[in-house]
């Protein structure tokens, strides 16, 4: 599988460009004096859908064949994958159908019906629904698309930094959360190609670190996956995102879950926005390498807003 470029990411921006209005970076005072440096949130909370992914839920299904479209789609997803891919779906007329974990956050299942999609639970966790989805693809003659190996995914998200740098282009940090992936890669791609000085850092949930761990051994590392923050809930990492991070990402840290609620406070109180525990991991990851970022212009990607109620009164 061909590792999306640069071009590919100017590219997606002219497909998504037609779908999605560019979102907020906004500056706020108030996360500068807390973290000591002049910090910019990329409000993808504000999407549609809220979250980042529908960038590449719009990119990759706009890119099928008729033919495809006409099967329909199949994929696994713990929520926002699955409303980018439905939303996508709906917008060019394709079936979709998102296999979720039992248990997935009401919120986000509510959201991918809504949507059109047919929702199918199956398993405890995201790796089970995964393996169900797989197989039902196989049966149905579906077309499978990976929440994480998919490079027109990649390249549809990575029009997010894009984005923050024509608005900020002297950024020199820029904290992105890790899940499959898929978003630090995009990240990766856009900033290292406009500016190499710029250091991306990965924040990830240190009760799910698989992907950090495959980053840190340069190999295939599945972990114990326990968090609660669905957005970062994978126990296996997916290859095609890692290898791109293997060769830009500056540095990854991992989150506690009382770091992510705090940060998730934070939000609602510094920058009157909501944020869900993934979303929030950037900013919980910057609070961490408060030394390093002091005296820096830096960027946090607000990933995704959609917190179930139950998760906000437990953050609150």
């Amino acid at each position: 599988m061909e590792s999306p470029t640069f071009l590919d990411i100017l590219q997606a921006r002219r497909v998504i460009s037609n779908y999605l209005s560019p979102t907020p970076l906004h500056h706020y005072p108030t996360l500068d004096r807390l973290l000591e440096a002049r910090v910019y949130v990329k409000h993808e909370n504000y999407q549609p859908i809220g979250v980042f992914k529908v960038r590449g839920g719009i990119n990759l299904v706009s890119r099928l064949t008729d033919a495809e479209r006409e099967r329909g789609v199949i994929t696994a997803s713990t929520g926002n994958h699955g409303q980018s891919i439905a939303y996508a779906a709906r917008l060019f007329g394709a079936r979709a159908v998102i296999v979720a974990p039992q248990g997935a956050n009401p919120v986000k299942v509510e959201a991918m019906e809504s949507h059109g999609a047919e929702v199918v639970f199956h398993g405890q966790d995201f790796e089970a629904a995964k393996n169900h989805c797989e197989h039902m693809a196989r049966e149905q003659g579906l077309r499978y698309i990976s929440s994480g190996d998919e490079p027109h995914l990649i390249a549809g998200v990575g029009t997010h930094t894009l984005e923050i740098l024509e608005q900020q282009p002297d950024v020199e940090m820029i904290f992105v959360p890790v899940g499959g992936g898929s978003g630090a890669a995009g990240a990766c791609l856009a900033a290292k190609t406009i500016n190499p000085s710029i250091q991306v850092i990965g924040v990830q949930a240190a009760a799910a670190p698989a992907a950090y761990l495959t980053w840190k051994n340069r190999q295939h590392t599945a972990a114990q996956m326990e968090t609660e923050a669905e957005g970062l809930a994978t126990s296996s990492p997916f290859m095609l995102p890692q290898q791109i991070l293997w060769q830009y990402l500056d540095d990854f840290l991992l989150v506690g879950e009382d770091e992510m609620r705090q940060a998730v406070r934070l939000y609602l109180e510094k920058a009157k926005t909501l944020a869900e525990l993934a979303g929030a991991a950037p900013l919980a990851g910057a609070l961490q390498a408060k030394e390093r970022v002091r005296g820096k212009t830096i960027a946090l990607i607000l990933s995704g807003g959609n917190i179930s109620p139950e998760k906000l009164r437990r953050c609150l």
